[in-house]
């Protein structure tokens, strides 16, 4: 009892200011997705083209119980943080020397690493999704080996990134050579299970418009594939060198030489996790393995994707502190690496904060500072946006919010003016339709909007804004 209390006090001290947060970058497609924000969306979130159920699902509640309020999901996202680290405790203290379990269960809880995954209502798909798989390795390691799959069902369901969590059963479950061939079929049903929800995913990026994966995201898979060198070695220093986190980091596709490179140093490391028969540490690069994969997405790097992979990379770092003398030091590493995560949830505690962060550790990304510009006052918000216009003067997304902060100042000409630059560079966006109708509506040219919406909508019929503003301009 004592070491749970424990570690749900660590774990608090680091991540427990987020109850004062708001919502962050995806978090508003909460309120835009219709099924999320009715009462009857419940069916709707069980469809072929939703890729995380369960995670939805909890959005759904958040939604109905609490509306827009954002206390009641950064309380089930800490909520569901707490469960992870007390399930995370259980499982590695069946698998490690007790005080290297608890260290690693530790190091779980408070890591900086778990920053974004717990203060980011978004990112809570993987944060469940761990929860879930930490309660099938449990019923693993006691034997329920068929309730094990049914957990790790449930994970799938919450986000799909986990898919790999069989292949690290089978390297630390512990099975002895004599149950091996019974422990196969479960395990082959799990696989199974992954390579469906696997299916489900390349089918519902394909059929939604704008899904940032896929064949949409921007990127080849080889291209792909060729940037996730860096980035496992860019997650790997964070997790030594816990300085130079942000939400958007500047990682590109890099050359061929380069990223041969970061893989043969990745291999070279897991070589050396072998010989030193270190299992976490491959388990940790094994539940990698589905986000740096061949299936491109267009976030080539995020934090959050660490979440999961974070309890075997724990496992493997206190393996090698346990034998660190005076055990204080391990206890030390564990306070400031509490004392960092508070500092990045203060950072995640309002969106001005995290975006200047993002804009200083990545100037030369866009992306930034439109967010930014979204968090400040006009004024301020059109300067950050002319000086994105001077880096990229052909990026549709800059004259598109340059329109939408123009037509909130009440100056529909110049937001005319922007959001027909935007659709010149990018004609097919159903998003900047909607916002040049929104425009011409407000210059009185009601059917020239109506066109625009009706057009949006042939592009994307699930956009709620201009379904919106068409019934609105019908009701007139």
């Amino acid at each position: 009892m004592r070491a749970r209390l424990l570690l749900l006090a660590a774990a608090l001290l680091a991540f427990g200011a987020s109850l004062g947060s708001g919502f962050h970058f995806d978090d508003y497609a909460i309120f835009s997705n219709p099924a999320l924000t009715s009462p009857d969306g419940v069916l709707d979130i069980w469809g072929l083209r939703s890729t995380r159920p369960l995670t939805y699902f909890t959005f759904w509640l958040n939604f109905l119980a609490g509306g827009r309020n954002p206390l009641g999901y950064h309380l089930l996202n800490l909520a569901l943080h707490l469960g992870a680290v007390l399930l995370a405790w259980e499982c590695l203290r069946r698998l490690l020397p007790e005080r290297a379990a608890l260290l690693a269960a530790a190091l779980f809880a408070v890591h900086p690493m778990q920053a974004e995954a717990v203060n980011y209502v978004w990112a809570r798909s993987i944060v469940l999704a761990a929860l879930l798989c930490f309660a099938a390795l449990l019923a693993w390691l006691d034997g329920r080996r068929w309730e094990a799959v049914a957990w790790f069902a449930l994970a799938l369901l919450a986000k799909e990134e986990c898919a790999a969590f069989p292949l690290v059963l089978w390297l630390v479950g512990r099975v002895a050579k004599s149950e091996r061939k019974r422990a196969m079929a479960p395990i082959l049903t799990m696989l199974g299970l992954a390579l469906a929800a696997g299916a489900r995913v390349v089918y519902a990026t394909a059929v939604t418009p704008g899904a940032p994966a896929g064949l949409q995201a921007g990127i080849t898979p080889w291209r792909y594939l060729l940037a996730q060198g860096p980035v496992l070695l860019r997650y790997l220093r964070l997790l030594i060198i816990p300085y130079g986190f942000t939400l958007d980091p500047d990682i590109r596709a890099p050359s061929i030489w380069l990223g041969l490179l970061a893989w043969a140093v990745v291999a070279a490391l897991c070589v050396a996790a072998w010989r030193w028969r270190n299992l976490w540490f491959l388990a940790g690069l094994v539940l990698l393995l589905p986000s740096s994969s061949i299936f491109p997405a267009a976030d080539l790097a995020a934090d959050r994707r660490m979440y999961l992979p974070m309890l075997a990379f724990a496992a493997a770092a206190a393996v090698l502190l346990e034998r660190v003398k005076p055990y204080a030091l391990s206890a030390g590493i564990v306070i400031v690496l509490a004392l960092v995560s508070v500092s990045r949830t203060v950072v995640w505690r309002n969106d001005a904060s995290l975006w200047r962060e993002a804009v200083r550790l990545a100037p030369e990304k866009t992306r930034p500072r439109i967010w930014l510009a979204r968090a400040l006052p006009a004024g301020q918000a059109l300067e950050v946006l002319a000086q994105a216009r001077e880096q990229a003067p052909n990026d549709p997304a800059i004259a598109a919010e340059i329109g939408k902060t123009l037509l909130s100042e009440g100056q529909p000409d110049g937001a005319l003016t922007e959001f027909g630059r935007a659709l010149a560079l990018d004609p097919g966006n159903a998003l900047y339709l909607n916002n040049r109708g929104v425009a011409l509506e407000e210059l009185g040219q009601t059917e020239a909007a109506r066109a625009d919406f009706e057009r949006a909508l042939r592009i994307d019929p699930d956009l709620t804004a201009a379904r919106d503003n068409l019934q609105k301009l019908t009701a007139r």
